[in-house]
């Protein structure tokens, strides 16, 4: 990917689960987000506007994805990870 394909992209995050997050095209702004989205997310709020190109590295997302799904849907959902294999230690 090169520069010109490089997309600016607005991350948003929901009220109803934590680490949820929403990328859409800075441009498309939260007022395009779908309506399934929203009534999932609950409120919304930008959490911050970043370039995106295929070499850049997303801590928990693949880039590549990242901006296929938008081009292809308009948005990427960033689920939160799964934490059903994770044992918890209460200390004793």
């Amino acid at each position: 990917m090169t520069k010109s394909d490089a997309m600016l992209c607005t991350i948003f995050k929901g009220s109803r689960e934590s680490e949820l997050y929403l990328y859409v095209p800075q441009k498309a702004g939260k007022e395009n987000i779908p309506e399934s989205l929203r009534e999932r997310m609950g409120d919304i709020v930008e959490v911050m506007t970043l370039q995106l190109t295929s070499d850049k590295k997303l801590a928990r997302a693949n880039t590549v994805k990242v901006l296929n799904d938008i081009k292809e849907k308009g948005y990427y959902l960033q689920l939160p990870p799964d934490i059903t294999g994770q044992v918890t230690f209460d200390g004793d």
